[in-house]
């Protein structure tokens, strides 16, 4: 999967992003991951949070502490 990530001035996504106060006039690190229709077709514009109306209940599992092989992949 290609993506883009890279570190710029907060300052050039205000008007694109509502970048809260606290990050603003700050470094900030910006990952672009594409996003996918059900049907496999990237879209053309990413979903925002809370865009679903119904979401499915997640597993108690869920809350779980990850595996230590998990957390060294994040670097955790």
């Amino acid at each position: 999967m290609e993506y883009i990530r890279q570190t710029i001035g907060s300052d050039k996504l205000i008007g694109i992003f509502d970048v809260p106060q606290t990050l603003r006039n700050r470094k900030v690190e910006v990952i672009i991951l594409p996003a996918e229709n059900d049907d496999g077709k990237t879209k053309g514009k990413a979903c925002r949070i809370g865009c679903y109306p119904e979401l499915p209940e997640l597993p108690d599992s869920f809350f779980d502490p990850l595996p230590e092989e998990d957390l060294q992949a994040w670097g955790l």
